[in-house]
């Protein structure tokens, strides 16, 4: 008989998550910063010292969200720091990969998101609607960073992710940061949204 194959990672925290059947219990924030902040974006080729990391991402992706949503209620902000939350255990995929990879990965996607949304005070399943909007901003994140960080031709990221409006892109610039920092500005505005809920 097989024996069966380990489908659970232990965190930082001593929380011991299982992939396929993930619970709301075993989920910290510090281990969804810790993770973040340590995920590369773009498969890592970015300029810069550091690497751009998912938590950076969704710091400006929030940040985008509420500048196009200015009377969104705090947890749909909540909602949109946490739109990539799960790669903080199955890493970032560039969409080519995914698309390679197949309908496993959204799978597994789905069940970890549902599992974060619940253990922060959100639908398992976000209004689409809602999701819609943050995808919306996510698109505006990922133009910013091909063009500024990522060796895209404006021309090239207009075609890929859509021209965001000028008025979006006044005063958003992506700096690199140390992992560390990030870490703790993610999981602070985490808890300041929390506490807005």
């Amino acid at each position: 008989m097989a024996k069966p194959v380990r489908a659970w990672q232990r965190m930082l925290s001593g929380r011991r998550l299982d992939l396929l059947d993930p619970t709301p219990v075993d989920i910290e924030i510090e281990d969804i910063a810790h993770g973040l902040a340590f995920v590369a974006r773009w498969n890592g080729q970015t300029i810069g010292d550091y690497p751009y990391s998912v938590a950076e991402h969704s710091l400006l992706v929030e940040r985008i969200y509420r500048m196009q949503n200015p009377k969104a209620p705090a947890k749909w902000l909540l909602a949109a720091l946490l739109h990539d939350a799960p790669e903080y255990v199955i890493g970032d995929m560039i969409s080519p990969v995914k698309a390679a990879v197949g309908p496993g990965y959204g799978e597994l996607d789905l069940r970890l998101t549902a599992a974060i949304h619940i253990r922060f005070g959100l639908p398992a399943a976000l209004p689409k609607t809602v999701k819609a909007t943050i995808k919306r901003a996510d698109k505006v994140s990922a133009w910013l960073e091909a063009v500024q960080i990522a060796g895209f031709e404006e021309a090239e990221a207009n075609k890929i992710f859509g021209r965001p409006k000028d008025a979006l892109l006044q005063d958003l610039t992506i700096d690199l940061r140390p992992p560390v920092e990030v870490r703790a500005d993610y999981t602070a505005r985490v808890n300041q949204l929390l506490q807005l809920i």
